[in-house]
């Protein structure tokens, strides 16, 4: 798909993966909106960065764990781009609690990341959809991580909600074929982030100890790798690992 002059909704665009990933997009021609939970002034900050790349760009507060404030939030995008081409399912919530923790991790944090990491996404791929089809094609991708393909992460919770996230991809891919392809970035450790300084320490060492690269993921190569998705026109389903290497997932 020509993405010059195409719509695109990234989730938690106002983070540091967000805004490389709305910036990538800014610079393959597509206009943007940027969504936030509580950081409008980084939103904001992003929008501008796009401004700067001669795109369009527009501030969307969403906080997806509430399951009623989604459609509006796809509406205020497709209603501010003029279209709704494109949507980049980036905002997840997590908490570090070692696994052998299990009375820590509360029914109240559960469903918090699931409501977060997976019915968010499912929802909003649901009512991207509707503006996608009508347009007659639309790209979904999801940002996983490697932690739902192996028991790692940063909790059990988030490893489970991010294999869930990897297998919703799949089945949306089935689901909105032919028009609309929905594919997965399963990213490693990021750091510099800010959800990378959440991490317990030995999560983080464990990550660096364990890639052949010797350096973990690329907030760039990640952002790059959805345009890469959002342009292919002939694969749906897929994920794709950036974790510069890790030796067992």
């Amino acid at each position: 798909m020509d993405l010059q002059g195409r719509g695109a909704f990234v989730t938690g665009g106002s983070g540091d993966l967000g805004t490389a990933i709305c910036l990538a997009l800014a610079r393959a021609g597509c206009d943007v909106a940027v969504g936030y939970v509580g950081n409008r002034d980084g939103a904001l900050k992003t929008g501008q960065l796009i401004s700067g790349l001669g795109r369009r760009a527009c501030a969307v507060q969403l906080d997806q764990a509430d399951a009623t404030a989604i459609d509006a939030a796809v509406t205020r995008a497709h209603g501010e781009l003029g279209r709704l081409d494109v949507l980049v399912n980036n905002a997840a919530w997590n908490i570090g609690i070692p696994f052998h923790d299990l009375d820590a991790l509360t029914v109240e944090i559960w469903d918090r990341v699931f409501d977060t990491n997976v019915r968010g996404p499912f929802q909003l791929a649901r009512a991207a959809a509707v503006h996608m089809r009508a347009a007659g094609a639309g790209r979904i991708v999801n940002i996983a991580s490697v932690a739902g393909l192996g028991p790692t992460g940063s909790s059990i919770a988030y490893a489970s909600s991010k294999a869930a996230l990897i297998h919703l991809t799949r089945c949306l891919a089935v689901a909105l074929a032919p028009a609309i392809t929905v594919n997965c970035v399963a990213p490693g450790l990021i750091e510099g982030t800010r959800m990378a300084a959440r991490l317990p320490q030995a999560v983080v060492d464990r990550a660096r100890a364990g890639v052949v690269l010797g350096r973990t993921s690329s907030a760039g190569d990640i952002a790059e790798q959805v345009v890469t998705f959002c342009r292919a026109d002939s694969v749906t389903g897929q994920v794709l690992v950036v974790d510069g290497g890790m030796l067992f997932h």
